[in-house]
């Protein structure tokens, strides 16, 4: 199997009948929908038949502080959560390293993340090994791929680091994940996905 329980996040409550609760968390219910999930929707409308793979989506909530996991990867046919991960944002999204993204560029050279929504391209090995380039599909991060921002594996990004260090590393503008998670997230989010960022 491919998800790791470790992974998976809320309760895991337990019925009066002693039946535990499926091991996905239920995103937020109509009337208090996900921003996120909302964006992604839109996009897939947006950007049609580009987005090749509508099983699954990859939402990055960069409101969220950098030792919490605020890489989530959401069903699109129930709009559970399938699994969720911590994620670097770019360095030059927080200069003064926080842990909170400050503000997103679109520039090369910035070493900032971008919002939007992206779509996962090709697998390659490169600098930080396996990686899957990410195409940038609106204004605010159509230069994605000119400025090679890939998901990939990185060091700097633990478990061990959130905690002792109250904050993972910062990339130069990449989706950087554990390389312990690496290999599950491409799995999950296959070429022809989507993936969307905000804050």
């Amino acid at each position: 199997m491919i998800l790791n329980r470790r992974h998976f996040i809320g309760a895991l409550a337990v019925s009066a009948a002693g039946l535990s609760t499926p091991l996905a968390r239920a995103m937020p219910r109509p009337g208090e929908a996900s921003p996120l999930l909302d964006q992604a929707r839109a996009a897939l409308v947006t950007h049609g038949s580009r987005i090749r793979s509508r099983d699954r989506v990859g939402l990055v909530d960069f409101s969220v502080h950098s030792r919490e996991p605020r890489f989530r990867i959401v069903d699109l046919g129930n709009g559970r959560i399938l699994a969720d991960y911590l994620v670097a944002h770019g360095r030059g999204s927080d200069p003064a390293n926080t842990g909170f993204l400050q503000k997103f560029s679109n520039r090369p050279g910035s070493n900032a993340s971008s919002q939007g929504s992206f779509l996962v391209a090709d697998t390659y090995y490169g600098k930080h090994g396996r990686s899957r380039r990410l195409q940038g599909l609106d204004p605010e991060n159509d230069l994605a791929f000119e400025r090679a921002i890939v998901i990939h594996g990185a060091n700097y990004v633990s478990s061990n680091m959130a905690r002792s260090s109250g904050r993972v590393g910062r990339s130069q503008g990449c989706f950087a994940v554990s390389q312990s998670d690496l290999n599950e997230v491409l799995a999950l989010l296959d070429p022809g996905t989507l993936l969307v960022s905000a804050k």
